[in-house]
């Protein structure tokens, strides 16, 4: 339920009253079927696939908080008093599609109206609508449909612009800003006129962004046609992504504490992520653009190789060696589970190396949390080493061919590593180098050739490269190149959009996931992210106070969920887009202080938090609104639901172990802050998290700062480094593992990250400022095209000219004789 502040609580709680629990999950077309645990060894292996987002259900239901429960009803009624008045003895889903038509087209027209009441009765009247009328509709299906029905008719009427400009209205209404901001305490009431209609703005994006089988191609060019809008400068001369950042901006400033935050993240989540494409678009567009550039396809796709992996197993506990013992005396083996087997048993091969590290690591007493892999039982060691005994003959014979043969990454190398090579090499065979020549190997030994012919091999040349190159050949001939042509991709046209405002942008995310944290203590002067949840009069009884405590937390694991998606997404579209773009975005986010942000996240019990059951399944939609409600009770809102793992949770974590890796990746700088802020102990303990995606991240971390931890952690921790070896794709000459690379050598951190701020700002003068004074712009002499210039001047100048004229030219005396001395 709640999260505990207490940042060492033990990980492997209860975990035995989890095990014995068998469950499946139905979101809307995604099956997640949950496997219990072979055996008292194992922790619950997570069956969870990662995505751009949840089941289309869970994403509609997370928009309502459950305090707005009340307010469906209230929908309802406005749309069937309206209704009645106008289309008498029939139901909407009796209409014809030109009735229907026409009835959204008189709710259009009522919009307009100045009295503030009628406008959010309309308002809501349409919002029942988005909901899928769900009055008329027997099952949860039916709502689904005829909500996807209504949204894309009310699309096709106009009703989106419409609600954008009344969108815009409440953002400048200053009086309920300023109302808000002499409240004491803000609540539901404070933003209903701003929730209903982000409510319909929020469920037409996420409905018409999912593609469905069975859409007509009406419905596939409306989709398209809304993808390009929303994309496009078109409101107000900037996309509608800006819009919502502003409102982000704004509350976070304490100028608008009463916008409904949530919904606005949720809402701008969608829409960037419907704008720019997913995690599957991104990697289409990837391999298109290494095409463009002429570059060798990618080895792999990093989305199926992360799919296909298994998670590593977690060591036992003191407490299961002993269950593990008694069952060895009473001789019951055949009912003992398969022991989980080394980290790099691919080749079904024993470490004869694994016993000497596993002394090592008994002598660590920081190990008891350390360990990944599933090394086997000490009390097991003689039966593992002793010959398998035959397979039984129920057995299938291809069990084994699930599992992949050999590392799952194909490796790199940069071509600064081929030039590093042979520098060192040439320096100690021949006594001088070549610079940045990786093609003369005369006077070289024969094993150096063959080194470099592997090292070429595998070489791989990333976007980034090609990118960074071409702008230093912008940079330095900006005559002999010209003019760059920028496309305009729906990135770069929200890039530009977010230009000058981006510090504040990025400042303002991390301001909310901080308040949203479960680590992060109340404090005064902290922001209010519940004005959208609480109800305007506080719960009385126990059951009301339990069910706003679950709503609060499921409020606030919401808004981490779509924030870290959010930045996850733009750092990604920005480095395709360009690598400056990226940096700069990167960048703020580590002046910004997100890498300790992120750290604080993590140093809490992760294996709570990822199994949290804040919700109530009798109060999401749509089944709230079909189904009768059951009469709730402590107990139930304690057990909460049957879920192994809570979906967004688990997808949050994941999201901000991957912006940590794309913000410290070969920056070493910001590797050494992982070192400083003592990451490694915090990112081994989430690790226990039985997910294969989120310990390949977490291992990833763990890896670009090994070198720096000293010798005698890796010496105690060679499980993970072993996991490591496994999982991390290899760079071929990247000494990783003991720290005798150059790059661990103290070096001026700020000189790096000022080297690379100044690169991104001449990138961002270059392409953006077109008012710069270039030293290449010409200069006109001529003293009668020069005066003939037109100049703007401003409005109220032409108004005061004459006085102007009177104040400083006929007033004042002109002294010739000293002008004329003067020549």
């Amino acid at each position: 339920m709640q999260q505990t502040d207490d940042m060492e609580v033990p990980l492997l709680n209860d975990s035995n009253s989890n095990r014995q629990k068998s469950l499946a999950q139905e979101r809307d077309g995604f099956s997640h079927q949950l496997k219990d645990s072979e055996g008292s060894m194992e922790s619950p292996n997570l069956e969870f696939e990662y995505g751009d987002t949840d089941g289309f259900t869970a994403e509609l239901s997370e928009l309502y908080s459950y305090t707005e429960e009340p307010e469906f009803s209230l929908n309802r009624d406005y749309f069937e008093e309206d209704f009645k008045n106008h289309v008498k003895g029939r139901r909407w889903m009796m209409l014809s599609l030109e009735e229907q038509r026409a009835y959204v087209m008189r709710l259009l027209d009522a919009l307009e109206v100045t009295d503030r009441d009628k406008r959010l009765k309309v308002a809501r009247a349409i919002l029942y609508l988005a909901q899928g009328v769900f009055d008329e509709c027997d099952t949860e299906t039916d709502v689904l449909y005829w909500s996807r029905h209504n949204v894309f008719l009310l699309y096709d009427m106009g009703i989106f612009t419409a609600l954008l400009e009344l969108l815009s209205m409440e953002i400048d209404n200053n009086q309920a800003c300023s109302t808000a901001v002499r409240k004491p305490a803000i609540s539901l009431a404070d933003s209903t006129e701003l929730r209903v209609l982000l409510s319909i703005m929020y469920l037409m994006v996420e409905t018409i962004r999912v593609e469905m089988e069975g859409d007509s191609p009406e419905r596939k060019a409306a989709r398209e046609a809304f993808k390009t809008e929303l994309g496009s400068p078109l409101y107000n001369g900037e996309p509608f992504a800006l819009l919502l950042f502003t409102m982000v901006t704004k509350f976070c400033s304490m100028n608008a504490p009463h916008f409904p935050m949530k919904k606005v993240l949720l809402l701008l989540w969608k829409t960037i992520l419907f704008t720019l494409g997913g995690f599957e678009e991104l990697q289409e567009m990837k391999v298109r653009m290494r095409e463009q550039f002429n570059l060798p396809p990618l080895p792999e796709d990093s989305i199926k190789v992360v799919r296909n992996m298994r998670a590593a197993s977690p060591p036992a506990s003191a407490m299961e060696l002993i269950e593990q013992q008694q069952q060895q005396k009473r001789g019951r083996r055949s009912r003992r589970p398969l022991v989980k087997q080394d980290s790099l048993d691919t080749y079904n091969e024993r470490d004869p190396f694994k016993n000497d590290d596993a002394r090592d690591e008994e002598d660590d007493p920081e190990d008891v949390d350390s360990g990944i892999e599933g090394e086997v039982d000490p009390l097991d060691r003689d039966v593992i080493i002793q010959p398998p005994p035959p397979p039984p003959p129920l057995r299938p014979p291809t069990e084994r061919v699930s599992f992949p043969k050999g590392l799952p990454w194909a490796p790199k190398v940069r071509e600064k590593d081929i030039e590093h090579f042979l520098e060192t090499s040439r320096n100690k065979f021949i006594g001088f180098t070549l610079g940045n020549d990786t093609d003369t190997l005369v006077g070289l030994p024969r094993p150096i050739h063959e080194s470099v012919k592997t090292l070429k091999q595998h070489k791989y040349v990333s976007i980034a490269e090609v990118q960074i190159k071409r702008e230093e050949e912008l940079q330095q001939c900006p005559m002999t190149m010209g003019e760059e042509e920028v496309e305009e991709t729906p990135a770069e046209i929200l890039y530009l959009g977010m230009l000058p405002s981006l510090s504040q942008y990025v400042i303002a995310l991390l301001k909310l996931l901080l308040a949203a944290a479960p680590t992060s203590k109340a404090k005064t002067d902290s922001i209010n992210i519940l004005a959208d949840v609480l109800p305007e009069e506080m719960p009385i009884t126990v059951l009301q106070s339990m069910k706003l405590g679950i709503d609060v937390n499921r409020h606030k694991e919401i808004i981490v969920k779509a924030i870290s998606a959010l930045l996850l997404l733009l750092l990604k579209h920005f480095k395709l887009n360009h690598i400056y773009q990226f940096d700069y975005v990167a960048q703020h986010l580590v002046f910004a202080n997100c890498i300790p942000l992120i750290l604080k996240f993590f140093n809490q019990n992760i294996m709570s938090y990822i199994s949290a059951k804040n919700s109530i399944c009798a109060l999401d939609f749509p089944h709230c609104v079909v189904h009768e409600m059951p009469d709730l009770t402590a107990e139930s809102l304690e057990a909460g639901d049957s879920n192994q793992f809570c979906w967004r949770n688990l997808f949050s974590c994941i999201n901000l172990l991957r912006i940590l890796n794309k913000i410290t990746k070969w920056k070493h700088s910001r590797t050494m802050m992982l070192v400083v802020f003592k990451s490694a102990p915090i990112l081994k303990r989430a690790l226990k998290v039985k997910q294969a995606m989120m310990q390949l991240y977490v291992l990833k971390l763990l890896k670009i700062q090994t070198k720096y931890l000293g010798r005698q952690w890796r010496k105690s921790n060679m499980k993970t480094m072993s996991a490591i070896y496994q999982k991390v794709r290899h760079r071929l000459n990247d000494d990783w593992a003991y720290g005798n690379d150059i790059d661990a050598r103290p070096w001026d951190f700020q000189a790096e990250e000022c080297a690379l701020r100044e690169s991104i700002e001449k990138f961002n003068t270059r392409r953006y400022d077109k008012n710069q004074n270039n030293e290449f712009t010409p200069v006109d002499n001529c003293l009668q095209s020069v005066l003939g210039q037109r100049v703007d001047l401003p409005e109220d100048f032409h108004y005061s000219y004459e006085m102007w004229l009177e104040r400083e030219v006929f007033s004042q005396p002109i002294q010739w004789e000293g002008l004329l001395q003067a020549q």
